[in-house]
């Protein structure tokens, strides 16, 4: 074995509520834990400006500033939180194998993966702007609706998921427009029912985004095109969402861990186990339908525990 290889009790990969949480539970447990936080440290709420549905922040908190908490928690435990990402891993062995960087190999009793989802977004240069703004775009009703109460805005997208957040806004927003970039819904039909039947709800087929629009902090309006006559026009808007899936961060895993059709980690119901013994998954990489920080630090915390009684089955 070479002197380069690292022994490591438990290893986390990935950060955000559901690593971090890991980590914390992990580290009281006097596992050692060692957490490398990935190519987006803090996870995707590190690009949420405003965090009001997680217990405990009456007055609610950025999602930077909630992360940094998260991370200094973990580290006052004795968690050892590292700059890094996994490039490759090999689970086929008892020694879980994971490669940092494409350059250190670590040896790994236990593996918690948190390595979360990432939104798709449009990638118009003036969504992204707005993005980083938090000005008004957001990918997840749930988290952000809330900030729209008894305002317009517009939500893109075709499937169950963009008609269930649509829904939701309604119940919030004054009207929401929804752009269907083709002739018909990927939803079921009893989700393309419900968005049809909810009064303040407009539905615009086969329409594109052309632009987001505003005064370079806040969105004031979206740039559409019918699609079938080639007609460009401005709808006013405060809130642009962006609900046209998710892609789980988990390519690396796809040739020991059993993934669903789009990528996800299924898990044993009702734990954290993944189909590898010692591998435990956290978090957005095996949660399509919540994808919130609460069940995401929910998840993490059963990892943990998970893992630890995985540890001392063996001694």
């Amino acid at each position: 074995m070479s002197d380069t290889i690292e022994k490591i009790k438990c290893l986390i990969i990935g950060s955000g509520p559901a690593g971090y949480t890991a980590a914390i539970y992990a580290a009281r447990a006097n596992m050692s834990p060692v957490l490398y936080q990935g190519m987006q440290p803090g996870g995707q709420l590190t690009t949420t400006n405003e965090v009001e549905n997680f217990p405990g922040y009456v007055d609610g908190v950025t999602g930077p500033e909630m992360m940094v908490q998260l991370q200094s928690q973990a580290q006052r435990f004795g968690a050892d939180i590292r700059d890094g990402w996994a490039t490759k891993v090999d689970f086929s062995g008892d020694i879980h194998k994971v490669w940092i960087n494409d350059k250190i190999e670590l040896h790994c009793e236990t593996v918690i993966i948190s390595t979360g989802a990432s939104a798709k977004y449009l990638n118009i240069a003036s969504e992204q702007h707005y993005l980083k703004m938090g000005g008004g775009v957001s990918a997840c009703a749930v988290c952000d609706g809330f900030f729209y109460r008894n305002q317009e805005v517009v939500i893109v997208g075709a499937g169950d998921s963009a008609c269930e957040e649509a829904h939701y806004l309604s119940k919030l927003c004054s009207k929401v427009t929804m752009l269907v970039r083709s002739e018909k819904f990927r939803a079921s039909k009893i989700m393309e029912e419900r968005v049809r039947k909810t009064e303040n709800i407009t539905i615009l087929m086969n329409h594109d985004t052309v632009d987001v629009l505003g005064d370079e902090q806040v969105v004031t309006a979206v740039k559409a095109r019918n699609k079938t006559t080639g007609e460009v026009f401005d709808i006013p808007a405060t809130g642009f969402f962006v609900a046209i899936g998710h892609q789980p961060n988990t390519e690396i895993f796809k040739d020991y861990l059993t993934l669903d059709e789009t990528g996800y980690i299924i898990n044993t119901p009702g734990t954290s186990k993944t189909n590898v013994n010692g591998v435990f998954v956290a978090g957005d990489a095996a949660d399509h339908v919540y994808r919130q920080a609460i069940t995401a630090a929910g998840t993490g915390c059963m990892a943990a525990l998970d893992a630890e009684r995985y540890l001392a089955s063996k001694d």
